[in-house]
């Protein structure tokens, strides 16, 4: 059976004046998953969230959302919701007065959430009678996401929605996307946090220039025969440095940050995954125990640094 696509987009383009903002780019974005949208700035991620949010339309190509073809007319389509470069908020009205002024714009018999319900998701229920000019940078990206949730959408769209957060504030938004998942919507979000897309998105798409080098799963982008750095704690540094110093396909990376150094319990070592897998069982043969080991780089960083560099490089 053909897995549900929420966005589907063929030879999209845009351009502002002399600038190509995106270059006949395809994408594609699977029913019920979080996908990620990364790049450096001025990589096209902010005009695709336009499109996808009804602001703007793609000069050329094709673009369905849920099912519907785009027209030539901005206009917000059905089923959508969320905001691009923060959300617009009335800073002299409380928490619970800006969501009632959105609820209002809308049909009365338009799917709704109730706006205590989304405060509540969103952790600023103790808060709903305060002003928003008081508001942290983190609680207005909460406020926000709280004002998409209104219209039950099966498409939200986020931009930087990790912005400001507070640890707090943080898993009340993960808790909150991760669920609307598990039921069936949709969720693209731009991000330049690499943490956050590696914890919560199953797709990514990369953009550099206005052009896609890698839409899809993120396991995809996990390849076991790219060299990575890897920090490592053992019970016995010296023992450690010496056994992976002997190790085939393993190289010690000295001076790599002020904990790789000969005085401390932390090397940093670069090799493919294989190679890694026997150095740790060198090490427990060894009486070595690891106590630390983890990518200096995340896997998705480390794929993008390297995807966009082959771009700029072109």
């Amino acid at each position: 059976m053909e897995t549900p696509v929420a966005v589907r987009g063929r030879g999209i383009t845009k351009v502002f004046g002399d600038v190509v903002a995106l270059d006949h780019i395809d994408v594609s974005m699977t029913q019920g998953q979080i996908h990620g949208l990364v790049g450096p700035n001025g990589a096209g991620k902010t005009t695709l969230l336009g499109l996808l949010l009804g602001l703007a339309v793609a000069d050329e190509g094709s673009l369905e959302i849920l099912g519907t073809p785009v027209g030539r007319a901005p206009a917000a389509p059905d089923g959508v919701s969320g905001f691009v470069d923060g959300p617009g908020l009335y800073p002299t009205l409380t928490a619970k007065q800006n969501l009632a002024t959105l609820v209002a714009l809308r049909p009365a018999d338009a799917p709704a959430t109730g706006i205590e319900e989304a405060l509540e998701q969103v952790g600023l229920a103790d808060v709903a009678d305060a002003k928003v000019r008081g508001f942290s940078l983190g609680m207005r990206q909460r406020l926000g996401l709280a004002a998409a949730l209104l219209t039950k959408p099966r498409l939200l769209v986020l931009d930087e929605p990790s912005n400001g957060l507070d640890p707090v504030g943080k898993k009340h938004v993960h808790a909150v996307l991760s669920r609307l998942a598990a039921e069936g919507v949709t969720v693209v979000m731009s991000s330049h946090r690499m943490d956050d897309l590696e914890a919560l998105c199953s797709e990514v798409t990369i953009l550099t220039t206005g052009r896609v080098v890698f839409s899809g799963p993120v396991s995809k982008l996990s390849d076991d025969n790219r060299e990575l750095d890897y920090r490592l704690r053992t019970s016995d540094p010296s023992a450690a440095r010496a056994v992976a110093a002997a190790a085939p396909g393993v190289s010690v990376i000295d001076g790599h940050d002020a904990l790789a150094r000969p005085d401390t319990d932390v090397i940093v070592v670069r090799a493919r995954v294989a190679a890694m897998d026997g150095l740790v069982a060198r090490m427990v043969r060894d009486d070595i125990a690891v106590r630390e080991l983890a990518p200096v780089v995340s896997p998705l960083e480390a794929a993008f640094l390297a995807l966009t560099e082959q771009e700029t490089d072109r």
